[in-house]
């Protein structure tokens, strides 16, 4: 094997372990769609399902800025749609009035974050959701878990939250829909922003390496921690 490879090798997975050790927040899962190489938006909408709103606007708050800051034209959806944060939840129709809403708007991507279930550090808890479960389309995957927002005490008492982030193109081909999908554990969830830091850190780590929405001819070797 070329020496230069082998020490690319080697960069690689140190910077993994550097990018794991370092943060509050572990890469458990990182699923890509085999039929796709690379994937651009041209306008990405951010979405963060949870029933708490200050913590939503944090959390799409840092990670639109992330992707901003990497070239990547993303918004918030509490910047779009204020009742998007429904006091009831949506129906499969107004889920599908709401793809073509933001179709009109020229969105061509979603990006959805959620908690899926929460461990205790001694006993694991009988709230883990849809854990292994692969959604095609952005539609399904909220319609199935868009319960978190009126589950006032989802996270109360627990210390570990396995959070997962899907990137859905909304295209015609509804089979090619889910892009990647990437499954996080959050281990000091009662600090919320280091939490979203941590987490927002590793999941634009994870997008560049695979080349989806921030697309680099070389990929960051050394992640910034």
């Amino acid at each position: 094997m070329n020496l230069k490879n082998i020490n690319k090798s080697y960069v690689y997975m140190i910077s993994i372990i550097l990018l794991i050790g370092c943060s509050s927040s572990e890469l458990i899962e990182n699923w890509k769609n085999p039929d796709i190489s690379t994937f651009e938006a041209k306008k990405v909408f951010v979405i963060g399902i949870t029933p708490n709103l200050d913590n939503r606007k944090v959390f799409e708050q840092k990670l639109t800025s992330e992707l901003r800051e990497n070239n990547v034209n993303a918004f918030r959806s509490l910047d779009f749609f204020e009742r998007f944060y429904a006091d009831s939840p949506i129906t499969e129709e107004g889920l599908m009035k709401l793809e073509t809403e933001l179709l009109q708007e020229g969105f061509d991507a979603i990006l959805l974050s959620k908690v899926i279930g929460v461990e205790d550090k001694v006993t694991v808890l009988s709230t883990t959701r849809n854990l292994d479960k692969t959604f095609k389309s952005f539609r399904n995957d909220y319609y199935e878990n868009q319960d978190i927002y009126f589950q006032e005490d989802y996270y109360n008492e627990y210390q570990i939250f396995h959070a997962q982030s899907s990137l859905y193109c909304i295209c015609p081909d509804k089979e090619k829909e889910i892009i990647w999908r990437g499954s996080i554990d959050v281990t000091e969830p009662e600090n919320i922003k280091k939490a979203v830091n941590d987490y927002v850190k590793i999941l634009i780590w994870a997008l560049k390496e695979q080349q989806l929405l921030i697309i680099e001819s070389n990929i960051d070797e050394n992640p910034n921690i």
